[in-house]
């Protein structure tokens, strides 16, 4: 059983509504609404602040559009703890590719952000090589960083930049899931552009060994290894700094270095992202998540 444990979730394309979903629309009262409010412990409250304070931002919108809907006359009681056992959160998808992510992996790491690596070819037009999502385990979240920040308004949270910035450096297991929509994309391909891009971020850091790191690293991407369209990349941080990646759901190694975690997850939340756009959903949504 998965809890829903903080209040932000994805947009999804819209769907003609059912004549049943109409009458449930229309026949919702405040009543329903501010009951289900309360029973939510602050959850539902946290997602409209947050749309108050970025009212363009969809994925809050559809976090308060699930609530309300969840929350229906219709729907059974709602004391107690909300569960998702019935009814587990819809998958999130990246609009201009279509590709899907899932809101939770591995039961307990919370889906913050998507986005879209793009990559010029001969400096003339922009490909769309992966579509990624940010992921974070909750519990670590909240365990490294509420005590500092747990104080602050979500506004604030919004302003911090030092948030972000310990994220990337805290022991939080996190996740970057690739997903390929480049038909062409030939795992040399990608093993040059890590080679290239990690190897530029891990020159901040002092290290005798960064060279052998990010040999080891770019060494698991072998040539007998197929990524077609579709296929499934997660980097991820393990406790104790370890880098963990597989490929279609199958182990490829793991290294253990601090500099290398940060630095493949600089390259998404850090400075100068792939996705501008994506890093600010992260941040958004990690400071939902440390007020929940």
């Amino acid at each position: 059983m998965v809890s829903l444990r903080f209040p932000f979730l994805f947009s999804q394309p819209p769907r003609p509504p059912s004549s049943a979903t109409t009458t449930r629309t229309t026949t919702f009262s405040a009543t329903a609404i501010a009951c289900s409010v309360a029973v939510t412990a602050g959850a539902g409250i946290a997602a409209v602040a947050a749309i108050s304070q970025n009212p363009s931002n969809p994925f809050l919108h559809s976090t308060l559009n699930f609530f309300l809907s969840k929350f229906s006359p219709h729907s059974s009681p709602i004391w107690g703890s909300l569960s998702l056992s019935d009814s587990s959160p819809p998958a999130v998808t990246e609009t201009k590719t279509g590709v899907s992510f899932s809101p939770v992996l591995r039961d307990s790491q919370r889906l913050l952000g998507i986005g879209l690596r793009k990559k010029a070819v001969l400096g003339l037009k922009n490909i769309d090589v992966y579509a990624f999502g940010v992921y974070a385990d909750d519990s670590d979240v909240k365990k490294f960083l509420s005590d500092k920040y747990g104080a602050l308004s979500l506004s604030e949270l919004k302003e911090n930049k030092e948030v972000n910035e310990d994220l990337l450096e805290s022991d939080i297991c996190m996740t970057v899931r690739l997903q390929i929509v480049y038909g062409k994309l030939s795992i040399r391909s990608v093993r040059n552009a890590f080679e290239e891009s990690v190897g530029k971020k891990l020159q901040k850091f002092e290290g005798s060994d960064n060279k052998k790191v990010l040999q080891q690293f770019t060494s698991l991407f072998k040539d007998e290894y197929k990524i077609p369209r579709g296929s499934i990349i997660d980097l991820s941080r393990e406790r104790g700094h370890v880098l963990r990646t597989t490929i279609d759901g199958n182990e490829v190694g793991n290294i253990q270095s601090k500099a290398l975690c940060r630095s493949i997850l600089e390259l998404y939340i850090g400075d100068d992202p792939f996705d501008q756009k994506a890093k600010e959903d992260v941040e958004l949504n990690l400071a939902s998540l440390l007020k929940n």
